[in-house]
């Protein structure tokens, strides 16, 4: 496929989901979603996943029959989506995507298309739900309609279709789903201890590793640990730093089960987990990962006991920053080692910013980076690969322009302040706040590690956050 027809494709897709998050009329909405599968197999026949007519003959009949297989127990059981969503979530498969290898959530896809096929079924029969993401309708469409318009000129459309396609796109539809669900307290128990249960295994799994020196899957991470003075593992994750954010988002779940439970003998075992869950977090030396859970403990702190007890925590650690500044030896190494310390992101975010500003309105275009970093500093052959950028806002900036970062802003604050105004010791009021700080951790998280979007995780907590928005009579 020609590159044109390519980012056409990329805005007919966007643009039909954000007709379908929007519209009011059910005869819309399924426009809106046939766009959004037109415009997606564009995306893929530009990037040709599978070489060979054979091939993607029998890739694409054992992708419909499986999708109609999952769509008929998803209109029976339709809580099996986000079970499924969570437990598919680190299944990362490598796949060639335009001549590059990208490890990608294929079996999560799966699960996508298959919800996708029953969201058209229940359309088709007269469901006339509309905007079911409520508050969060408007920021999930414009920032993906906005996005997938910006591949119009973007100079890596590759870069850019695989962001769509693998990522945007798909999730974008998977919290569309979710916040339909009907409100359960039954399953949303169930997907709590769904997850718990994944995050002490996966623990259980690192500490294996850490224990035995057999890190699986990266050869980075192998070749790193030879030579630092610590060992950092990966569970069944490919990165290191995926593996402590999921982590971090169990451990702040079982933190709301211990102070805001009723029940001592859940209390109990939620704290037996948190040791286990820990243990497996400090073997992965990730320190966003330990930054997330920083700032979700703060926020948890200032809701369960108040923001006095946080602000003097706050105020403790400034004054041990300062003195510890004070001396003229510190503060010169800082200067000399800041970007070592930071791995080199520093100079990473300093350009990105420089970018950002070059095109505050419209951006580089979605995928663009690494292009646009090369071309700024000078950068040839396969050195662009180091200038993938690692903090969500600045890449948001750089790619997207100043409306992309706004957007991307409103996304974050709406379930944060639904989540937060809403948080109590009620069920509901246990979900919201759990979901709040699901996106707070991912969101810190991603100034140091940029993923967010990539994060299926990130789509099911604003989706779940949308559902108990409007459980509570501030969604729909």
């Amino acid at each position: 496929m020609p590159v044109e027809l390519a980012r056409v494709a990329g805005v007919v897709a966007a643009a039909g989901l954000g007709v379908l998050l929007l519209a009011p009329w059910r005869w819309a909405r399924l426009a809106g979603l046939a766009a959004w599968g037109a415009g997606a197999v564009g995306l893929l026949a530009y990037l040709e996943p599978i070489t060979g007519t054979v091939r993607l003959t029998a890739a694409a009949a054992g992708l419909a029959l499986a999708s109609a297989a999952l769509a008929a127990v998803f209109l029976r059981w339709p809580w099996l989506v986000a079970l499924g969503a969570l437990a598919l979530a680190p299944a990362r498969i490598p796949l060639d995507l335009g001549g590059e290898q990208a490890k990608l959530l294929v079996p999560l896809y799966v699960v996508i298309a298959g919800a996708s096929l029953a969201l058209a079924w229940q359309l088709s029969l007269g469901d006339g739900r509309a905007r079911e993401l409520g508050p969060l309708a408007w920021p999930v469409a414009a920032l993906v309609t906005w996005f997938g318009l910006t591949l119009a000129w973007s100079d890596d459309v590759r870069e850019g279709a695989v962001s769509l396609v693998a990522f945007y796109l798909p999730f974008g539809l998977l919290a569309l789903v979710l916040a339909r669900l009907p409100w359960s307290r039954r399953w949303l128990t169930a997907l709590a201890i769904q997850l718990a249960t994944m995050g002490i295994v996966f623990a259980a799994i690192g500490i294996f590793q850490w224990i035995s020196r057999d890190v699986f899957w990266n050869p980075r991470v192998i070749v790193g640990n030879a030579y630092a003075p610590f060992y950092r593992v990966n569970s069944v994750f490919w990165d290191p730093s995926v593996y402590g954010r999921f982590l971090v988002l169990a451990l702040l779940m079982l933190l709301v089960v211990v102070l805001f439970g009723r029940s001592l003998r859940l209390s109990i075992l939620a704290v037996l987990a948190i040791a286990a869950v820990w243990t497996g977090l400090v073997f992965s030396f990730s320190q966003s990962s330990f930054g997330a859970l920083i700032a979700g403990v703060l926020a948890l702190g200032a809701i369960a006991w108040g923001r006095k007890a946080v602000l003097a925590l706050a105020v403790v650690a400034a004054v041990l920053l300062a003195v510890g500044f004070a001396a003229e030896s510190v503060r010169s190494e800082l200067r000399r080692d800041v970007d070592r310390v930071t791995s080199g992101r520093y100079d990473l975010v300093r350009n990105g910013v420089r970018i950002a500003a070059d095109r505050p309105a419209s951006g580089v275009g979605l995928g663009s980076f690494e292009v646009a970093y090369a071309e700024h500093t000078g950068l040839t052959g396969d050195e662009p690969r180091q200038a993938a950028s690692h903090t969500t806002p600045v890449t948001v900036a750089a790619e997207t322009g100043l409306p992309g970062l706004l957007l991307f802003a409103w996304l974050v604050a709406v379930p944060l302040v639904l989540g937060f105004r809403r948080a109590s010791r009620s069920f509901a009021g246990r979900v919201s706040l759990i979901v709040a700080l699901a996106v707070l951790a991912i969101g810190v998280h991603s100034l140091f590690y940029s993923a967010f979007f990539e994060d299926p995780m990130t789509w099911g907590a604003l989706g779940l956050s949308a559902l108990v928005a409007a459980w509570r009579g501030d969604g729909r």
